[in-house]
């Protein structure tokens, strides 16, 4: 209600447009300068820093192009500095090897910016972006593990898996799977997350896909079997305790699919160490045509979109 308030008064409160706040300077015919009321234009800067910081960042942005004092206010310090993580330093020193006394210099709008970019660490085979959609005060981070972190089981030996590149992971690379009789891909994490709820994933694919003519998509499946046999057993656990298991038949082929393996809660921004697994051992029958391109760790609301995003 506060926000709505500080909102609805940014631009209506005083019965002023865009246009009234410009007329404020410069007059018209109807009101000379010197007669000219007052607008928002003539508000103190700090004022109007102390109105954008119950805003959002989108709602920032588009105040700041009312004229040259909201920009100015708009990069106040204080006034994003509500909108960083809790372990912005800790994410700064991880991806960009910012440590505080560099990352002091640097305005926190800008910082802000850097942060939701995705930035890579552990030699590119992490990367960490703050979510900027559920609008979470505080805000909260996604991490997405590539497969080349994973112990996979077979990785080295090329009769089973290949590591194949395709545009459509953000790592540029996937492993593939051929044929195996024990699937295990194991994989921990050591993260600060800030306090909120948390939810892991496998991203996953039945067939390999690859550019065909003209850039169209092109996906082979003559390599898939096995998958209806027996359940694929998901795993993670958490060092202060908490666990989630699930099992899934895999399904939908030449489509990413993110299977939800469980939840979490971190309650405080202290590190936490996480692991998880995927499992199916079976050695009555193989299976095959598997892509494994990464696990992602990501806020619990965006749950609904990740599934109306899987390709």
């Amino acid at each position: 209600m506060k926000k709505m308030f500080l909102l609805n008064f940014s631009f209506m409160g005083a019965g002023y447009s865009m246009s009234s706040i410009s007329a404020s300077r410069s007059g018209s015919p109807d009101h000379p300068p010197d007669q000219a009321k007052t607008g928002l234009g003539d508000l103190p800067e700090s004022c109007i820093s102390y109105i954008l910081a119950y805003l959002d960042p989108p709602e920032i942005c588009k105040l700041a192009q009312v004229n040259r004092v909201f920009r100015s206010a708009s990069s106040a310090d204080f006034v994003w500095q509500s909108k960083l993580p809790s372990n912005y330093k800790c994410l700064l020193e991880k991806s960009l090897a910012l440590d505080e006394h560099n990352s002091n210099s640097i305005p926190k709008k800008d910082l802000y910016s850097r942060l939701c970019r995705p930035n890579l660490f552990d030699n590119g085979t992490k990367e960490v972006w703050l979510d900027k959609s559920c609008g979470s005060h505080p805000p909260q981070v996604c991490v997405s593990i590539s497969s080349k972190a994973l112990r996979i089981t077979g990785i080295d030996d090329r009769r089973y898996w290949n590591n194949i590149p395709t545009e459509e992971s953000r790592f540029n690379r996937v492993a593939y799977l051929k044929q195996i009789w024990w699937l295990e891909a194991l994989g921990e994490l050591e993260f600060e997350f800030p306090p909120g709820s948390y939810s892991l994933y496998f991203r996953l694919q039945l067939g390999k896909t690859c550019s065909g003519r003209f850039g169209r998509r092109v996906c082979s499946t003559d390599q898939v079997h096995g998958w209806d046999n027996k359940p694929v057993r998901f795993h993670l656990s958490t060092s202060d305790g908490q666990r989630g298991l699930s099992e899934y038949y895999l399904h939908g082929r030449c489509s990413w699919v993110h299977y939800h393996v469980g939840d979490f809660v971190s309650h405080s921004p202290k590190p936490m160490k996480i692991k998880f697994s995927m499992i199916q051992i079976d050695c009555t029958h193989t299976k095959g045509g598997l892509c494994l391109d990464s696990v992602l760790i990501c806020p619990t609301k965006l749950r609904e979109k990740l599934m109306k995003c899987s390709l």
